[in-house]
């Protein structure tokens, strides 16, 4: 529960939403899809916090960088997946639906739909959210299989999750989490994470043993595929 919010601009850092709160104890700073939020206890000197966020504006224009705002999903929008490329359009109907077809995501929305509407949004993500598990839990679990087959590692299970901070995940038990995510990832990208999460059914760490098994199944490309990886961002 907040007590006070107002937005102040600054040159550097854009708009930041400022605001005072019964839970907070001291003064803290938080970025969220681009934008920053100066939270401070209640009855808070305001300047103390203008000052704080100067002493931090390094910090906080180089996270503001690491996390940029997202565009807003519309008919403009150009995303391709392993699988389909996404096509959103307006038409005179009066509500939404989406069809996934020969590679294409069709998303069609009402013709005065609002795009900057954050319910708008909401949608559009659950829908394309649902066409990448539909993509991952299709090919991803048997595309693992086959490596596991090929490179011979034990694998007792997938399974297809939403996670928004790791590509995958290995259990002790050897079985295997994957994140519908990798479907935004081209293919080589993927097999990558894939061989990764068996690598761990071996070792479970990140270990030197576990890098050169993993470059014994990449070709000794295991730290440039690793790089390469960094560069990309989940749904």
């Amino acid at each position: 529960m907040y007590d006070m919010e107002k937005t102040i601009h600054d040159r550097e850092l854009g708009v930041i939403l400022l605001r005072t709160s019964p839970r907070a104890t001291r003064y803290t700073l938080k970025i969220s899809k681009g934008s920053i939020t100066a939270i401070m206890p209640i009855g808070g000197d305001e300047l103390r916090m203008l000052a704080f966020i100067r002493e931090n504006k390094a910090k906080l224009q180089a996270a503001l960088a690491k996390h940029p705002a997202r565009p807003l999903l519309t008919e403009e929008t150009v995303m391709e997946t392993a699988t389909f490329r996404l096509h959103i359009f307006c038409t005179d109907r009066a509500s939404f639906y989406m069809k996934l077809e020969e590679g294409l995501l069709h998303i069609a929305c009402p013709t005065r739909t609002d795009f900057s509407d954050e319910r708008v949004q909401k949608l559009l993500k659950e829908f394309i959210e649902k066409a990448l598990r539909h993509e991952a839990a299709r090919l991803l679990p048997e595309r693992l299989m086959g490596l596991a087959s090929r490179y011979d590692f034990t694998c007792t299970g997938v399974k297809i999750f939403n996670s928004r901070s790791h590509w995958g995940s290995c259990t002790p038990r050897k079985s295997i989490n994957l994140s519908l995510s990798l479907m935004l990832l081209p293919w080589y990208l993927i097999d990558y994470v894939l061989l990764h999460e068996l690598c761990h059914t071996v070792e479970m760490n990140h270990s030197d043993r576990f890098w050169k098994l993993m470059d014994r199944v990449t070709d000794g490309k295991a730290g440039m595929l690793r790089k390469e990886l960094k560069k990309y961002h989940m749904l």
